[in-house]
């Protein structure tokens, strides 16, 4: 069967190093269960194919879905962004990064559904590139800010992205909790105080 081109790819950005927090960010438990695996279910409840991407050395927890190793240098946010574009080929694309727990499967859904090429939240105008959408148009340019490492936010921003403003966030939620980024131990216990029931594991 031909693949319907219209069917997003969600990926998981699981090649951060972690050292704030010990170590393999992804394997960090946030409610009995690791970082990764709730971007995953995030993914899974927005109805989009979900796909990890990862250092060769990253040490992950056993998954269901595939895993894509981008390669070990540079270690920029846009390599695994680039990695996850060549593997989605002309499928829309919705990146999301492992260190983002709390996102919200409706706003994914919303980004996966947008038809412009680049859609990337933007609470209080600050711009969210590592839970945004993206699409095979923007491969060659974002190959070139790779190539230089230019800054990801500033990459974004010269591709005349359509933001998501306050306004047309609202309805998915507060942003202090949807784009939450656990990068310490402070983090990680504001994660927890904000987890709904469903998030944590069963005991």
């Amino acid at each position: 069967m031909a693949l319907d081109l219209d069917t997003p790819l969600g990926a998981v950005l699981a090649g951060g190093s972690g050292s704030r927090l010990g170590g393999a960010k992804a394997m960090v438990e946030l409610g009995g269960r690791p970082l990764v695996q709730h971007a995953l279910a995030a993914f899974e409840a927005a109805g989009i194919e979900p796909l990890v991407v990862a250092k060769p050395a990253t040490e992950l927890p056993p998954l269901r879905c595939a895993v894509l190793r981008e390669p070990e240098q540079p270690r920029h946010p846009l390599t695994g962004i680039v990695a996850a574009l060549r593997e989605a080929g002309e499928r829309p694309l919705v990146v999301l990064a492992c260190d983002m727990p709390l996102a919200a499967p409706a706003l994914l859904a919303e980004l996966a559904a947008a038809p412009e090429p680049l859609v990337v939240p933007a609470p209080a105008g600050r711009l969210q590139p590592l839970q945004a959408r993206y699409s095979a148009a923007l491969l060659p340019a974002l190959e070139l800010a790779l190539e230089r490492q230019e800054p990801l936010r500033r990459s974004v921003e010269s591709l005349s992205p359509r933001l998501l403003g306050d306004a047309e966030l609202a309805p998915f939620g507060d942003p202090a909790r949807l784009f939450l980024n656990v990068n310490d131990g402070l983090d990680l216990r504001r994660a927890a105080g904000l987890l709904e029931p469903d998030d944590r594991e069963s005991p």
